[in-house]
């Protein structure tokens, strides 16, 4: 992935996640994301409608903007090619610290289990720059 690309991923934007419904319409989330050299890392929990959905069918789109520059964007089309248990919240509580600036994840709930989606990019579109 393009340095670019990366710095949304490391910054406080909110990242959208489209999977598709089991009667092939689409499924839209805002979720926090971040990731590593090759793939981007979501986190959700088990048994959520794009759980469910990527189960069956692990093709996603994945789009992020700059909070601070609506035009510094990137789409991206890949594949869930893991799902990781994230049951001790360290990803999440990663994740907490670079949206919220704190260092536990505060939404925690009773016999909810988390899991991050590992999607490995397959189409990468990022807006050029305008000079």
């Amino acid at each position: 992935m393009d340095q670019k690309v990366k710095e949304l991923f490391q910054k406080k934007n909110l990242v959208f996640i489209a999977t598709i419904n089991s009667d092939g319409s689409p499924q839209l989330t805002p979720v926090w994301g971040n990731c590593n050299d090759d793939h981007i890392l979501i986190n959700t929990a088990e048994g959520r409608l794009k759980h469910k959905n990527i189960q069956k069918d692990p093709r996603v789109a994945v789009s992020v903007t700059d909070h601070d520059n609506p035009l510094n964007m990137t789409t991206i089309r890949g594949r869930v090619v893991q799902i990781i248990p994230d049951y001790d919240y360290s990803h999440a509580n990663e994740l907490t610290k670079q949206y919220m600036g704190i260092n536990e994840y505060p939404y925690k709930r009773e016999n909810e289990k988390r899991i991050i989606f590992k999607i490995k990019p397959e189409k990468i579109f990022m807006m050029p720059d305008i000079v």
